[in-house]
């Protein structure tokens, strides 16, 4: 997997969802990037429902792979979150990644990401990488504790177009998991996990190549994935 493929940019004043739309284009096998300034039905992980006014950057990637093992498919993820931090970086901004893939500001979450892997034998054939960052959109006044857009951290209207570029180009890099690991959170420091309809206090201690977490839990070490459960910082 590397950045070197050519991607084709589609861009729409309002859609229902980037997602769906590149659903509707795999079929096509093109690497494609979608971008609309609003969205009328986005969504997160677990079909929640994603807040998309305008002035944020509602993108969806579609890209496909060759001799991607499948062994290795938390780098998408892991590249995901941190082309996003990346470009937070570069308007002086100190993002962390809430494991897995939550991206956080001051205690606040500042984007979504939310993708869809397709495999092939033992090989990863496609992904379809969502990503929704607030930048100078107005946020719902109940998420006003736990959501923030940069225009609230950085205290004024920040360029969205280069925010856009910036995030582009990021996203077609090929981070390491070094650079996801360096921008972790909440390590070392007591969090709840979330497990179907239980939850435990636990300290996140470090995360692997496959993506997961070990915890410790009353002293006893254990690992856990994304999708199976969930930390509550």
């Amino acid at each position: 997997m590397n950045g070197g493929y050519t991607m084709r940019i589609v861009r729409f004043e309002e859609i229902s969802s980037t997602n769906d739309y590149v659903k509707e284009q795999k079929k096509y096998g093109e690497n494609l990037i979608v971008i609309a300034k609003r969205q009328t039905g986005g969504r997160g992980t677990k079909g929640r429902s994603f807040s998309s006014n305008e002035g944020g950057v509602y993108l969806t990637k579609l890209v496909f792979y060759k001799n991607f093992p499948a062994e290795k498919v938390f780098l998408v993820m892991a590249r995901t979150a941190v082309a996003v931090c990346k470009t937070l970086e570069s308007f002086g901004l100190k993002p962390v990644i809430k494991w897995a893939n939550d991206v956080f500001i001051n205690g606040r979450k500042i984007c979504g990401i939310l993708i869809e892997n397709s495999f092939s034998g033992k090989e990863i054939s496609s992904s379809i990488i969502g990503v929704g960052l607030n930048v100078n959109n107005s946020l719902p006044e109940e998420l006003s504790n736990i959501a923030i857009s940069m225009r609230e951290a950085i205290g004024e209207k920040v360029d969205f177009d280069l925010v856009e570029k910036r995030l582009v180009e990021n996203l077609n890099y090929p981070y390491d998991m070094s650079e996801y690991r360096s921008r972790v959170g909440y390590l070392n420091k007591e969090v709840t996990l979330i497990e179907g309809s239980s939850s435990l206090r636990v300290i996140p201690l470090s995360v692997g190549d496959d993506g997961a977490l070990t915890v410790s839990i009353n002293g006893e070490l254990r690992k856990v994935f994304a999708g199976e459960v969930s930390l509550l910082v």
